[in-house]
């Protein structure tokens, strides 16, 4: 398929800045409902992604995302997340963002369009062969990251890009591409509307389901998550109380000898064991 960038076609929609409020968020609440429909669409090319990025961590390799701009933010937004809810180490997932840590809050100037920096970036970190690189790039046209995975490719880094215009130049160099067709953005071009949001919805299903795999969640609780605020501290009770059997004061106790929600539960079974 020739490469088309529907991510810049005009909006289906127009004149609206004489649409009412309601219109305005009913209209975008119709285009946000062709997201998920367009996701459904690519889920075994998710799957076969998910499947080689477990298969790198479990050697011990770290999962990288990088990208430019809303993509950018929206990948360190996912690996930001990853210590708190997972357990995990803050360099087993990493967000890297064309232009640094500034870029995160305000555009950095050409950063985007550098073919040098992203490599750079990677090297940074030690980049090897048991890593896995994500690209994220609502056109697929963006410097910074195609040329970045051009190099991974070369060290024989696995690859893998979100984009969502077919066939663009990012997919090329992407062992795993996920092209996510959205369509036509309710304003034209505005690729933080539902080109992000199908982009975030891909960056949960990759996490989550990784962090499974390698063991951070038995049954559906987050038995590795960090006690960092007294929100989590009661989720982490709730959790020793369920999975070990006991009373709120006595989770309570457990967290306080064992200093984890696992810790806790495998503790309280062992102690149960000695005793049987």
């Amino acid at each position: 398929m020739g490469f088309e960038k529907i991510t810049e076609q005009d909006s289906l929609y127009d004149g609206l800045e004489n649409y009412s409020v309601a219109d305005l968020v009913s209209a975008i609440h119709n285009e946000d409902q062709k997201v998920a429909i367009a996701v459904g669409k690519v889920l075994p090319q998710i799957t076969h992604l998910i499947e080689k990025v477990v298969a790198q961590m479990e050697l011990g390799g770290r999962l990288f995302y990088m990208g430019a701009g809303t993509s950018g933010r929206l990948g360190i937004l996912d690996a930001s997340e990853c210590p708190p809810t997972f357990g995990t180490d803050p360099g087993r997932v990493v967000g890297l963002i064309a232009g640094g840590e500034k870029a995160i809050h305000r555009a950095v100037e050409n950063a985007e369009d550098s073919i040098l920096l992203g490599w750079e970036d990677l090297q940074k970190h030690q980049i090897s062969k048991k890593d896995f690189v994500l690209g994220i790039a609502a056109s697929g046209t963006t410097p910074y990251v195609i040329h970045a995975l051009k190099n991974c490719q070369l060290h024989q880094i696995p690859t893998a890009c979100i984009c969502c215009n077919p066939g663009a130049p990012l997919t090329q160099v992407a062992d795993y591409p996920i092209e996510i067709v959205v369509g036509p953005e309710f304003v034209t071009g505005s690729s933080r509307m539902k080109a992000g949001t199908a982009q975030k919805m891909v960056l949960n299903m990759i996490s989550t389901a990784a962090m499974i795999r390698l063991g951070h969640v038995q049954g559906n609780k987050m038995v590795d998550l960090q006690l960092s605020n007294a929100k989590l501290r009661q989720r982490a009770l709730s959790i020793i109380q369920e999975k070990a059997g006991v009373s709120k004061e006595q989770a309570q106790n457990l967290l306080e000898e064992y200093g984890s929600v696992r810790n806790a539960i495998v503790g309280h079974q062992s102690t149960i064991k000695k005793r049987s």
